[in-house]
């Protein structure tokens, strides 16, 4: 029997076996898929983690967890029942008049604290009077669901044997209870008006000493008062469970986070959202930039590139040196001319004294129309067109590549602007932009350690440059590759 022949090819003059080529492409493939891989989990990294902390409860946990209670299926299929059971609504949740919420919980207990035969301790259920959040919402009337919701129905519906984390024999209790919201209620604060509808329903249960916390309808916000193993008890166990809400909704409960940076920070005077004026702001910001750039880039651009005129290679240089002149040079000269025109305070002021059009967006028109044949010119001249109807008809359709790629520059540099709307915008509330805004939740959630809310709004802040990028990205491609080089 003979041997398979083997094939060969050539390389570099070099006669090779053609299956050792093969086995090099793939493995240059290989390498190549590991760099863009390792890449993308380098660069991505910190906005994935981000994003998942901010769905957190505690994003500051140590050690860090990938799969949480957020995350969880079962508790998105519990949420929506809640809302369903507190108000009628199972995405957004609250609880509102005739609502009747029935919810449980087991606990472990050794055979030891209760015996068989035995009736166990129930365990204290309380709907605690907090305020949600901080800052601005520290201040103002709010409406509290403990002054509406009552706990009825509390029992032990079940009580079967059960083995304790140390292996030592036990009972499974399960409490059940109803909390619910009299359809009749009255305002306690206003008592003409009805009784509120109320977006959040925390709750406390404080178990008896032992017992130990296994599951409940809705897992727990979080875990308190741990109790240390101790005797010949070799386990730990928090002895308090409590809830930010027991009637969350499936969306409120995943994605709580985001819901409170437009819900609890409000201007006190109107009581409008400040997270959406600051989002508003920067988006008026993003379309006054892009508007007055994308008109007058190109115009200029194409002046540089195509027509004659007196020192035009002079402006040309002088253009490239205002690229290297920082903005912090001229802030005051450009703050004291806002304040002459009353001006402080304003978007229009930011974006009126802030250059109309920067050096680095003619630059960038100019070298793309530089790419493009001066026959299409040539031709619109003999068919007896002006330079500003070659301009508009012939050119400006050919430069969907250049603009789109200025879009993208444009409007990311507006929305991540911070030095001089920062300078500019002294009014502070709701006349700031979000990289601004975003400084103050930094300064008045951080200082009570809820950087939930910081890393939701910085999500958000995120948003929609990634989906300006991904809408525009053919265009940025196009438009560095076609301005590298002259016809």
């Amino acid at each position: 029997m003979t041997a398979p022949s083997k094939s060969f090819t050539y390389v570099g003059g070099a006669k090779v076996d053609t299956a050792w080529v093969m086995r090099r492409r793939w493995a240059r493939a290989g390498l190549m898929y590991f760099l863009l891989v390792f890449f993308a989990i380098v660069f991505m990294g910190p906005l994935l983690m981000a994003l998942v902390s901010s769905l957190k409860t505690d994003p500051l946990e140590y050690p860090p967890r990938l799969i949480f209670e957020q995350l969880l299926p079962k508790n998105w299929n519990a949420a929506f029942k809640l809302g369903q059971q507190a108000g009628g609504n199972g995405w957004t949740g609250g609880i509102a008049p005739g609502a009747n919420i029935s919810f449980e919980a087991s606990y472990l207990v050794p055979s030891s604290v209760v015996p068989t035969g035995k009736n166990p301790e129930l365990v204290s259920v309380l709907v605690p009077k907090i305020r949600p959040g901080a800052g601005s919402n520290i201040l103002g009337n709010i409406s509290y669901a403990a002054d509406y919701a009552k706990i009825e129905n509390l029992k032990v519906s079940s009580l079967t044997a059960a083995t304790m984390p140390d292996g030592k024999p036990g009972q499974r209790v399960t409490y059940t209870w109803n909390i619910t919201y009299p359809l009749n209620a009255k305002n306690v604060d206003e008592p003409d008006k009805p009784a509120p509808r109320i977006a959040l329903t925390p709750l406390t249960l404080e178990a008896p000493f032992d017992y130990v916390y296994q599951s409940a309808t809705l897992d727990p916000s979080r875990l308190e008062n741990v109790q240390a193993a101790r005797g010949d008890r070799t386990y730990t166990y928090p002895k308090i469970q409590s809830y930010i809400n027991v009637s969350p909704g499936a969306l409120n409960y995943t994605f709580r986070n985001y819901f409170r940076i437009f819900e609890e920070a409000r201007d006190i005077s109107s009581g409008q959202s400040l997270f959406l004026a600051w989002i508003l702001n920067s988006f008026l910001l993003v379309f006054l930039k892009c508007s007055s750039g994308l008109i007058l880039a190109p115009m200029a651009g194409y002046a540089l590139a195509r027509l004659n005129f007196p020192y035009k290679n002079a402006f040309f240089v002088f253009m490239l040196f205002v690229m290297t002149v920082p903005n912090q040079v001229l802030f005051i000269s450009n703050y004291l001319v806002l304040r002459d025109i009353n001006l402080l305070g304003s978007i229009f002021g930011v974006w009126l004294v802030s250059p109309f059009v920067a050096a680095g967006q003619v630059f960038l028109m100019k070298q793309f129309f530089e790419t493009l044949p001066r026959e299409l010119e040539e031709a619109a001249k003999i068919d007896g067109a002006s330079v500003s109807t070659t301009f508009w008809r012939v050119i400006m359709p050919l430069a969907g590549p250049a603009l789109g790629a200025l879009s993208i520059t444009t409007a990311q540099g507006a929305w991540n602007e911070y030095f001089w709307p920062a300078v500019a915008l002294t009014r502070g509330g709701t006349s700031l932009t979000l990289p601004i805004g975003l400084r103050s939740f930094n300064q008045t959630y951080g200082a009570s350690g809820d950087y939930g809310l910081i890393l939701a709004g910085a999500i958000v802040s995120a948003l929609p440059v990634i989906i300006l990028f991904i809408v525009f990205q053919r265009y940025f491609v196009a438009s560095a590759a076609s301005s590298g080089g002259k016809e």
